[in-house]
C-alpha cells in the first residue's frame, strides 16, 4: 500500500470519533511494519487517549522501527494526557507520516521538530487537504476561540422553507433528514431563534442510533420562550442555554428551575449581539454550532459574519406564493454587489433531494465595500 492509502485508512479511523471528541480534533493513526498493519487507533472521546497512543496500545507486535501514519501532527505538550511525541519516541517508531500540521500554538510544528531532532524520519503533507477538511471545526476554533457555525435549511426549488400557512413538514425526504441528524451529532450545539420555538415547538435532539444530543441554544432577546415548550420541559435531560438581553432576573426563575441555563448577552439593534454570543460560547468550550434558525436569525447571522458554511437542502417541489417564507429574511441587501458569496461548493444527492454546501467568503464583502 502507498502512503496515501495508509493515510486514507487513518482518516476513516478518525471519523469514528465524530460527536465524541469536541472541542478536540478528530485524529486517526495507523502503524505499519514490514508492509503489515500492526496497530490502529483513533481519538475516541474527549479527555481520552489520543489516536497515536491508542494505536500503540493496540499493536499486535513490537512497534520498534515501524512507521506511523497520523492525520494530525502529534502533540508535544501535557494536557489531559501526556504528549504523543513522548510515546512515539519511547516506542522507537522509525518514521512518522503526518497528514497536516496542528495550528494549535502549543504544537504548530513543534511536534514534528521534536521528532526530527530525536532522529525520527518525519514526512508531512500526505493528503493534507483531506486532513484539514476533516478538522475544519477544530482549526477554526483553535485560531479564533469562537464556534464554527454551519447554517442549514431545507427549501423548495423556488426557494421556500414553508408554505403561506407556515407548514414545513416535510420539505425533504427521509434520507436528507437522516443526514441532518448526523450533523446534529457532529456539531457541539444546535441554535434556533425563539420564533422557531413558537412556530414548531421542536425538541432539537439527535435521533440516530449511538448519537448524542447537541447542546441547545435559543436566541431569545426578551426572554419569551414558552415555559411549557419541549425545549424548557426537557432541559434537565438535554443541556439547554437561553441567550437573552433581558436583565429582569425574576423572569429567569421558571427557566432555571426547569434546568435551563441563562446567558446574558449585550443588546445590539434590538436583538442580542451575535458576536458577543459567539465569544461567550467559545469561552465555555463550545466549538461548533449547527444553526437551524428561521429567516430572521439566518440573515442576522450572515450580517454579523458568524456563519462559516451554508448547507442548503433543496427538494424538487414548488410552493409559490408571495407570503411563503424564504430561508434568509431580514431587511436583506440593497445592492447585488453586496451579496454574500460562497466558495468551495459541493453537491450531494439524497434520493431526489440535493444538498448544496459552500463556505461563506467574507473577503468579497470587504472588497466590494472598498469600491
Amino acid at each position: 500500500m502507498t502512503d496515501e492509502k495508509y493515510m486514507d485508512l487513518a482518516l476513516a479511523l478518525a471519523k469514528k470519533g465524530i460527536g465524541f471528541v469536541n472541542p478536540n480534533p478528530l485524529v486517526g493513526a495507523v502503524i505499519v511494519k514490514n508492509g503489515k498493519i500492526i496497530g490502529q487507533g483513533w481519538h475516541e472521546k474527549y479527555g481520552g487517549w489520543h489516536a497515536e497512543r491508542n494505536a500503540l496500545n493496540n499493536c499486535s507486535e513490537s512497534p520498534n522501527d515501524a512507521t506511523m501514519y497520523v492525520t494530525l501532527e502529534p502533540c508535544c505538550h501535557y494536557g489531559k494526557t501526556p504528549p504523543c511525541t513522548e510515546a512515539i519516541l519511547q516506542n522507537h517508531i522509525k518514521k512518522v507520516v503526518i497528514g497536516c500540521l496542528d495550528p494549535n500554538s502549543l504544537v504548530s510544528g513543534k511536534g514534528a521538530t521534536i521528532l526530527r531532532e530525536s532522529g525520527v524520519d518525519v514526512v508531512t503533507g500526505i493528503l493534507q487537504d483531506k486532513c484539514k477538511e476533516l478538522n475544519e471545526v477544530f482549526f477554526h476554533y483553535i485560531k479564533t476561540k469562537t464556534p464554527y457555525v454551519v447554517m442549514k435549511y431545507a427549501m423548495t426549488m423556488d426557494g421556500k422553507i414553508a408554505t403561506a400557512n407556515g407548514e414545513s413538514k416535510w420539505i425533504t425526504g427521509q434520507k436528507a433528514r437522516e443526514n441532518v441528524h448526523k450533523s446534529r451529532n457532529q456539531y457541539s450545539s444546535i441554535m434556533v431563534g425563539v420564533g422557531t420555538v413558537f412556530a414548531d415547538n421542536p425538541s432539537l435532539t439527535c435521533r440516530i442510533t449511538g448519537g448524542r444530543n447537541p447542546i441547545r441554544i435559543i436566541c431569545d432577546t426578551y426572554l419569551n420562550t414558552p415555559i411549557e415548550s419541549t425545549i424548557v420541559t426537557t432541559a434537565k435531560e438535554v443541556r439547554t442555554i437561553i441567550a437573552t438581553a433581558s436583565d429582569y432576573k425574576e423572569k429567569y426563575t421558571p427557566y432555571l428551575s426547569n434546568g435551563c441555563e441563562i446567558l446574558e448577552i449585550h443588546l445590539k439593534d434590538n436583538h442580542i449581539d451575535l458576536n458577543h454570543l459567539m465569544q461567550e460560547l467559545g469561552e465555555s468550550g463550545i466549538d461548533s454550532i449547527f444553526l437551524e434558525g428561521g429567516s430572521t436569525l439566518n440573515f442576522s447571522a450572515l450580517k454579523s459574519r458568524i456563519v462559516n458554511k451554508v448547507q442548503a437542502y433543496i427538494a424538487p417541489i414548488l410552493f409559490g406564493g408571495n407570503l411563503s417564507k424564504t430561508p434568509v429574511g431580514g431587511v436583506g441587501i440593497q445592492e447585488v454587489s453586496d451579496c454574500f458569496h460562497l466558495k468551495n461548493q459541493t453537491i450531494t444527492w439524497f434520493d431526489k433531494d440535493i444538498l448544496m454546501e459552500g463556505e461563506v467568503d467574507y473577503t468579497c464583502l470587504q472588497e466590494s465595500s472598498k469600491k
